[in-house]
Protein backbone atom coordinates (compact mmCIF):
# COMPACT_ATOMS: atom_id res chain seq x y z
CA UNK A 1 0.00 0.00 0.00
CA UNK A 2 2.92 2.28 1.01
CA UNK A 3 4.67 1.48 -2.00
CA UNK A 4 1.96 2.15 -4.10
CA UNK A 5 1.20 5.52 -3.11
CA UNK A 6 5.28 6.46 -3.51
CA UNK A 7 4.57 5.39 -6.74
CA UNK A 8 1.80 7.48 -6.98
CA UNK A 9 3.21 10.07 -6.06
CA UNK A 10 6.29 9.89 -8.20
CA UNK A 11 4.09 10.26 -11.02
CA UNK A 12 2.92 13.55 -10.51
CA UNK A 13 4.05 16.35 -11.60
CA UNK A 14 5.71 19.06 -9.64
CA UNK A 15 2.84 21.12 -9.68
CA UNK A 16 -0.23 18.70 -9.14
CA UNK A 17 2.69 17.74 -5.81
CA UNK A 18 2.45 21.28 -4.65
CA UNK A 19 -1.45 21.29 -5.45
CA UNK A 20 -2.20 18.01 -4.01
CA UNK A 21 0.08 19.08 -0.41
CA UNK A 22 -1.94 22.49 -0.47
CA UNK A 23 -4.76 20.27 -0.56
CA UNK A 24 -4.40 18.12 2.25
CA UNK A 25 -2.89 20.94 4.65
CA UNK A 26 -6.60 23.17 3.58
CA UNK A 27 -8.15 19.68 4.62
CA UNK A 28 -6.03 19.48 7.62
CA UNK A 29 -6.39 23.04 8.99
CA UNK A 30 -10.51 22.85 8.50
CA UNK A 31 -10.28 19.73 10.30
CA UNK A 32 -8.51 20.96 13.17
CA UNK A 33 -10.72 23.91 12.82
CA UNK A 34 -14.02 21.89 13.12
CA UNK A 35 -12.50 20.11 15.77
CA UNK A 36 -12.08 22.97 17.76
CA UNK A 37 -15.05 24.75 17.86
CA UNK A 38 -16.77 20.75 18.89
CA UNK A 39 -14.51 21.33 21.54
CA UNK A 40 -15.68 24.65 22.55
CA UNK A 41 -19.07 23.46 22.20
CA UNK A 42 -19.17 20.48 24.56
CA UNK A 43 -17.12 22.45 26.60
CA UNK A 44 -20.07 25.03 26.89
CA UNK A 45 -22.40 22.74 27.59
CA UNK A 46 -20.48 20.96 30.56
CA UNK A 47 -20.19 24.39 32.29
CA UNK A 48 -24.30 24.55 32.18
CA UNK A 49 -24.72 21.13 33.18
CA UNK A 50 -22.01 21.38 36.27
CA UNK A 51 -23.56 24.90 37.58
CA UNK A 52 -26.83 23.14 37.62
CA UNK A 53 -25.28 20.08 39.39
CA UNK A 54 -23.49 22.26 41.82
CA UNK A 55 -27.09 24.05 42.62
CA UNK A 56 -28.62 20.79 43.01
CA UNK A 57 -26.25 19.47 45.34
CA UNK A 58 -26.37 22.83 47.32
CA UNK A 59 -30.19 22.25 47.64
CA UNK A 60 -29.00 18.40 48.57
CA UNK A 61 -26.87 19.62 51.50
CA UNK A 62 -29.35 21.88 52.71
CA UNK A 63 -32.15 19.22 52.75
CA UNK A 64 -29.78 16.56 54.44
CA UNK A 65 -29.19 19.47 57.40
CA UNK A 66 -32.88 19.96 57.31
CA UNK A 67 -33.55 16.27 57.88
CA UNK A 68 -31.04 15.73 60.30
CA UNK A 69 -32.58 18.27 62.31
CA UNK A 70 -35.67 17.06 61.93
CA UNK A 71 -34.47 13.85 63.13
CA UNK A 72 -32.85 15.04 65.89
CA UNK A 73 -36.23 17.36 67.41
CA UNK A 74 -38.09 15.49 69.92
CA UNK A 75 -41.64 13.83 68.82
CA UNK A 76 -44.66 15.80 69.56
CA UNK A 77 -46.88 13.45 71.59
CA UNK A 78 -50.09 12.97 70.23
CA UNK A 79 -52.58 14.24 72.33
CA UNK A 80 -54.78 11.23 74.14
CA UNK A 81 -57.69 13.68 74.58
CA UNK A 82 -61.22 13.17 71.94
CA UNK A 83 -59.96 14.86 68.61
CA UNK A 84 -63.49 16.82 69.00
CA UNK A 85 -62.49 18.34 72.22
CA UNK A 86 -58.81 19.46 71.31
CA UNK A 87 -60.77 20.93 67.55
CA UNK A 88 -63.66 22.76 70.11
CA UNK A 89 -60.30 23.80 72.14
CA UNK A 90 -57.96 25.20 69.19
CA UNK A 91 -61.60 26.98 67.83
CA UNK A 92 -61.96 28.48 70.90
CA UNK A 93 -58.41 29.07 71.51
CA UNK A 94 -58.10 30.99 68.00
CA UNK A 95 -61.26 33.65 68.67
CA UNK A 96 -62.83 31.63 65.59
CA UNK A 97 -65.77 30.32 67.84
CA UNK A 98 -68.18 32.96 66.16
CA UNK A 99 -67.68 31.59 62.27
CA UNK A 100 -67.83 28.21 63.91
CA UNK A 101 -71.41 26.87 62.09
CA UNK A 102 -70.67 22.84 62.87
CA UNK A 103 -68.36 20.82 64.51
CA UNK A 104 -69.15 16.88 64.05
CA UNK A 105 -66.81 13.71 65.24
CA UNK A 106 -67.19 11.44 62.47
CA UNK A 107 -65.29 8.71 64.87
CA UNK A 108 -62.68 9.26 67.83
CA UNK A 109 -59.68 10.27 65.45
CA UNK A 110 -61.94 12.19 62.37
CA UNK A 111 -64.08 15.09 62.72
CA UNK A 112 -66.03 17.35 60.15
CA UNK A 113 -66.02 21.20 60.47
CA UNK A 114 -67.86 23.86 59.10
CA UNK A 115 -67.08 28.05 59.28
CA UNK A 116 -69.66 29.83 57.80
CA UNK A 117 -67.69 33.22 57.19
CA UNK A 118 -64.33 32.69 58.11
CA UNK A 119 -61.05 35.00 57.40
CA UNK A 120 -58.96 32.84 54.70
CA UNK A 121 -56.00 33.87 56.68
CA UNK A 122 -57.40 33.28 60.15
CA UNK A 123 -58.50 29.98 58.64
CA UNK A 124 -54.73 28.89 57.11
CA UNK A 125 -53.05 29.82 60.65
CA UNK A 126 -55.92 27.81 62.36
CA UNK A 127 -54.96 24.78 60.57
CA UNK A 128 -51.06 25.16 60.76
CA UNK A 129 -52.07 25.12 64.54
CA UNK A 130 -53.80 22.06 64.39
CA UNK A 131 -50.90 20.44 61.99
CA UNK A 132 -48.94 21.01 64.95
CA UNK A 133 -51.03 18.90 67.06
CA UNK A 134 -50.74 16.25 65.06
CA UNK A 135 -54.28 16.93 63.45
CA UNK A 136 -53.87 16.85 59.31
CA UNK A 137 -56.43 18.23 57.23
CA UNK A 138 -57.84 15.38 54.86
CA UNK A 139 -59.84 17.67 52.79
CA UNK A 140 -61.26 21.12 52.24
CA UNK A 141 -63.61 22.99 50.64
CA UNK A 142 -63.14 26.69 50.74
CA UNK A 143 -65.50 29.05 48.99
CA UNK A 144 -65.11 32.56 48.68
CA UNK A 145 -67.84 35.11 49.74
CA UNK A 146 -69.25 38.12 48.48
CA UNK A 147 -66.61 40.09 51.01
CA UNK A 148 -62.85 40.35 50.20
CA UNK A 149 -60.86 38.11 52.31
CA UNK A 150 -63.57 35.85 53.75
CA UNK A 151 -64.27 32.30 53.08
CA UNK A 152 -67.05 29.54 53.72
CA UNK A 153 -65.11 26.25 54.92
CA UNK A 154 -65.91 22.87 55.01
CA UNK A 155 -63.02 20.46 56.57
CA UNK A 156 -62.50 17.07 57.63
CA UNK A 157 -59.63 16.67 59.88
CA UNK A 158 -58.04 13.20 61.27
CA UNK A 159 -55.63 12.65 63.82
CA UNK A 160 -52.28 11.24 62.95
CA UNK A 161 -51.73 7.85 64.02
CA UNK A 162 -48.31 6.81 65.48
CA UNK A 163 -46.53 4.04 63.68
Amino acid sequence: MKAQLRKIWESLAPRERLIMSALALVLGIALYLWLVQSAGRARQQLGVAVAGLQAQAGRLDRDAVELARLRAAPTVAIAQTDLRMLVQAQVGSAGLAHALARLDALDSNQVQVEFGAIAFADWLAWVANLQAQQVRLVACRAEALSTPGLVSVSATFSRATAQ
